[in-house]
């Protein structure tokens, strides 16, 4: 079993940037693939961004492309976001597989509660 913990969300003004951290506790993070994903109120899950579990394969949504970076260490998986806006507004989850990434949340068997993300215009 793995318990999923996101940090790093907040309140920052469009354009602004934040970084956010996705640890494990029971297993190491090294041997799952990650994915970030968000929901926004009223709005269904949508996929952000995954990366594998080497760190050399990533993936994005064409509407954080550009402006948001995936990457991982051997202990915790990040999501960098610049230019950040308002539409960017959501709670966001990391999530793990032992698969390959996938912008599929039925693909991933773990999931992290969630961090909110909220950015004034």
């Amino acid at each position: 079993q793995v318990q999923l913990v996101e940090s790093g969300g907040g309140l920052v003004q469009a354009g602004g940037s934040l970084r956010l951290s996705c640890a494990a506790s029971g297993r190491t993070l090294s041997t799952y693939a990650v994915g970030w994903f968000r929901q926004a109120p009223g709005k269904e899950r949508e996929f952000v961004a995954a990366v594998s579990r080497s760190g050399s394969a990533t993936y994005y949504a064409d509407s954080v492309k550009g402006r948001f970076t995936v990457y991982r260490d051997n202990a915790k998986a990040y999501l960098q976001m610049n230019s950040l806006k308002p539409e960017d507004t959501a709670v966001y989850y990391c999530s793990a597989n032992r698969g390959s990434p996938t912008g599929r949340a039925q693909a991933y068997d773990y999931w992290g509660h969630g961090t909110q993300v909220t950015v004034s215009s």
